[in-house]
């Protein structure tokens, strides 16, 4: 039976760190946010509803869309957001759906679904094992003014616009804390992965 391990944790927790360290593991991970990129170039199904939806505008010269515009249009409405995630989340989950069942068929051993939203969208369903990686929330805010240039306001409210970290934790089978080093962060990893019986 193969493992099915749902990745996330909160903006700046270290997720994207974690994501990596699996492939020193051989074991593949499907990346929601890389997906979506998938779903909205031009000729998907998801692309072709969008543009419907928000007109020609919001396309570049070469056709493909202008993210940062569609970003603010729907970052400043959230009728307007809530239109955009009911066409993108849908497309989103079915490629990652078809991604893992390949993964399945080949008799990978371990396949990790690696979604921020994974709480927020109600898709444990989707996975057999989570693995949160928690920071402290001055870590957060700190990585995130480093990271994005936010200020301490714009960081704030990005922390703010998803579930506590420390409530996602209480929902996980395995917390990760990602405010120690990198090697701290990989030991926890590789002990999580032998507890579950993945690695020897």
């Amino acid at each position: 039976m193969s493992m099915i391990i749902g990745l996330t944790g909160s903006i700046a927790t270290g997720k994207s760190t974690v994501s990596l360290m699996f492939d020193d593991f051989n074991i593949p991970v499907i990346d929601a946010d890389k997906v979506a990129r998938e779903v909205v170039k031009p000729g998907e199904l998801a692309y072709k509803q969008i543009v419907d939806q928000f007109g020609q505008q919001i396309l570049r010269a070469d056709k493909t869309l202008n993210r940062q515009m569609l970003g603010e249009i729907v970052f400043a409405d959230e009728a307007k957001r809530d239109q955009l995630n009911k066409i993108v989340h849908p497309a989103v989950r079915e490629k990652m759906i078809e991604k893992r069942d390949a993964y399945l068929q080949a008799k990978a051993p371990c396949v990790v679904l690696d979604i921020p939203l994974l709480y927020e969208n109600n898709l444990t369903h989707l996975v057999d094992k989570t693995i949160v990686v928690y920071a402290d929330e001055d870590v957060q805010l700190q990585r995130l003014m480093e990271r994005n240039e936010y200020t301490e306001q714009e960081a704030i409210q990005r922390i703010q616009a998803q579930i506590p970290v420390k409530e996602k934790a209480k929902k996980a089978d395995a917390v990760i804390d990602n405010n120690g080093s990198k090697y701290k962060t990989y030991k926890q990893l590789e002990k999580i992965l032998k507890s579950w019986g993945v690695i020897t």
